[in-house]
């Protein structure tokens, strides 16, 4: 099945419809769906270079706005629908723990989730259950996702399909590496 959504993405790129496309798999994306949209806006920007900053921008808002249903069934629903999603994403055991230690870090926690290869959709949902405030998730998220797709969109812009290769395998990293340097400075800041 998860072959089937991946082939369905990447078609969906070539597609007249791929705007739309890359608008429901980014929401989809935020709260239950496996399929992270960069694979979709990545073919979609070496196709047409002149739209990337377009397709960024869809991707965003559509991630935010299906963060928000994230945070809804964490916040409203979480026992009957987050509760299994998580469980079955492995992060069911660290639940309790998390929730104790969540809303002190929380902004931090979704801006680390929302530029990072970690499972997003998992933040939005503790987001909600832990009723973080709403307005910091929202600005929060705003700030990462935007972060990550228009750097994304800024270097297939630039450089194009050579380019490919390293977002595709070592972006990821290289995200996580620069948000463990933030933290890191602003722990160096505060301490020193």
């Amino acid at each position: 099945m998860l072959k089937s959504l991946y082939d369905w993405t990447i078609r969906m790129a070539d597609s007249r419809h791929a705007l739309w496309a890359l608008a429901l798999v980014a929401f989809v994306e935020s709260s239950f769906f496996p399929i992270p949209p960069d694979l979709l806006m990545i073919p979609m920007i070496i196709a047409a270079p002149h739209r990337a900053f377009l397709i960024a921008g869809v991707a965003m808002a559509a991630s935010v706005a299906g963060g928000m249903l994230g945070y809804g069934i964490g916040y409203f629903a979480f026992d009957s629908i987050g509760q299994p999603i998580l469980e079955h994403l492995g992060k069911a055991d660290s639940m309790a723990e998390f929730n104790g230690k969540f809303n002190d870090a929380g902004f931090w926690a979704v801006l680390i989730a929302g530029v990072t290869p970690f499972p997003y959709k998992v933040i939005t949902i503790m987001s909600g259950w832990t009723a973080m405030p709403l307005g910091t998730f929202i600005v929060t998220s705003i700030i990462a996702r935007g972060l990550r797709f228009f750097i994304i969109a800024g270097l297939l812009w630039k450089f194009g399909e050579p380019i490919r290769d390293f977002i595709e395998k070592r972006l990821g990293l290289v995200m996580t590496l620069f948000c463990v340097v933030l933290i890191g400075g602003f722990f160096l800041v505060k301490f020193l």
